[in-house]
């Protein structure tokens, strides 16, 4: 009787899957009765409406933002009066943060070296640049890097109104998040010049504000060996690190970085990344 019972099952399941063929082949995974493990996957339709199956990076390059899940709701924080400009931490730890970008002249070579060292860093991004370049957000994601939110267009947040404010930094959130794979949780005025309502409105989208503690100086190109100096001379434990990897030419940046980073590391200080909440 129970031969029968599941002969009788078996035939229905193909019988559906038969049933599916104008829209598509179903693959069925059959499993004995009582195994929680069986499984059932659909074969992608045949077909100029087919997609390709995405590895995880490159769905986040295409993201299905009509059909996905809306964007998460962010967690309301409490609205700070100045940003958070050093990291704590047992040891000597540093953080290095490069803003302005993604730009495909300059972070694939950042991101390069970073990668040679086994480096994690912040990427403090302008929603503008992310759309012409989200295979490097998508690579950021994959290699462990953290990315913040830096405006759409890098104005100065003070000459706006709060409307404005908003606009900037709700769409950059939007794109990281369709493109990156999730919200940023920190946010980076450009020019470092915060006001109340920067403060305001990144806390009620969840974005924890920071700063820096050592400038490079790298964004007015004063030369490879200004900008070692100046990372040399500022390294510290707790110490945030601001270099930029867009806004004008870099490739003193990309040089210099190449020089200071293995410095940091042989000098005994650990390069990280802040936890999702301090």
């Amino acid at each position: 009787m129970q031969k029968d019972q599941l002969f009788t099952r078996r035939r229905m399941l193909l019988a559906g899957a038969a049933a599916l063929g104008t829209a598509g082949t179903a693959g069925i995974v059959l499993a004995a009765e009582g195994d929680e493990s069986a499984r059932s996957a659909a074969a992608p339709v045949a077909g100029p409406q087919a997609r390709q199956v995405l590895k995880p990076s490159a769905f986040r390059l295409q993201p299905l933002t009509g059909f996905g899940p809306p964007h998460t709701a962010p967690r309301k924080l409490k609205v700070r009066k100045k940003p958070i400009m050093e990291i704590s931490g047992r040891g000597r730890c540093m953080m290095l943060t490069f803003d302005d970008g993604p730009n495909p002249n300059y972070t694939p070579h950042i991101l390069d070296t970073l990668a040679k060292y086994d480096v994690r860093a912040m990427f403090f991004v302008c929603g503008e640049c992310v759309v012409e370049n989200r295979e490097l957000l998508a690579r950021m994601a994959d290699e462990g890097h953290v990315v913040g939110n830096h405006t759409w267009t890098h104005p100065l947040l003070t000459t706006l109104g709060r409307k404005e404010i908003r606009s900037e930094m709700e769409r950059t959130s939007d794109v990281i998040e369709d493109t990156y794979g999730e919200r940023p949780q920190w946010f980076r005025a450009p020019y470092g010049a915060w006001n109340r309502a920067a403060f305001q409105l990144g806390a009620d989208m969840g974005m924890e504000p920071m700063a820096w503690t050592v400038d490079t100086t790298d964004w007015m190109e004063p030369g490879i060996d200004t900008i070692i100096d100046q990372v040399e001379s500022g390294a510290a434990p707790g110490v945030v690190v601001l270099s930029h990897d867009a806004g004008g030419d870099r490739s003193q940046t990309v040089q210099a970085l190449r020089e200071w980073l293995p410095y940091l590391i042989d000098s005994g200080y650990r390069l990280t990344v802040p936890s999702r909440r301090m």
